[in-house]
């Protein structure tokens, strides 16, 4: 298709969102899929090329984290949602941990992972500090994990959940999860 039709789509669709909707809803089942994923993939590509990461997870790691060494609130930094996570140890068998799951995924894990930094830090307490970045995907899910390891068991303390929505984080829950049947 010549580049002028692309611009005269793009610029429709930019233009009237109902319009993009209605795009969508005419599509088969299998040409919407293949144009959902075109779209993440494009996403992702652009926020790759087009983000300073070294500048951004440097300034995550002086302004991401709490004072019990805990990460804080997932943030976006166009064109990246920045999640700080990390774990802070009395011993072995005792710690504190913050971690983000991203659509029910570990963020370490995930697909859409652009890059993570993890660094040790030196103190009365072992551990270390991590900066994961995300593209910013319209209807990503997001839940911040807050637990603790005490004996050998972890338990489950708090459960945030944040969702994508029109390139924003808005938090959808907060839940505080008791000790028992958790671990």
């Amino acid at each position: 298709m010549p580049t002028r039709k692309f611009q005269t789509i793009a610029k429709l669709l930019r233009d009237d969102p109902d319009t993009a909707r209605d795009f969508a809803a005419s599509l088969a089942d299998e040409a919407l899929t293949e144009l959902a994923a075109a779209i993440r993939d494009e996403v992702a590509r652009r926020a790759r090329a087009g983000g300073d990461q070294d500048a951004i997870l440097e300034a995550a790691f002086s302004r991401g984290f709490a004072r019990d060494g805990l990460g804080v609130l997932p943030w976006i930094e166009a064109p990246f949602v920045v999640c700080p996570g990390g774990l802070v140890a009395k011993n072995r068998a005792n710690h504190r941990c913050q971690f983000v799951s991203v659509d029910d995924t570990w963020v370490w894990e995930s697909a859409d992972l652009i890059r993570e930094d993890k660094r040790s830090f030196a103190g009365p307490d072992e551990g270390f500090r991590a900066i994961a970045l995300l593209p910013v995907v319209e209807g990503m899910q997001l839940d911040v994990v807050r637990a603790r390891l005490r004996q050998g068991q972890h338990a489950v303390e708090r459960v945030t959940s944040l969702i994508v929505q029109k390139a924003r984080l808005v938090e959808v829950e907060r839940r505080d999860v008791s000790a028992r049947g958790t671990r």
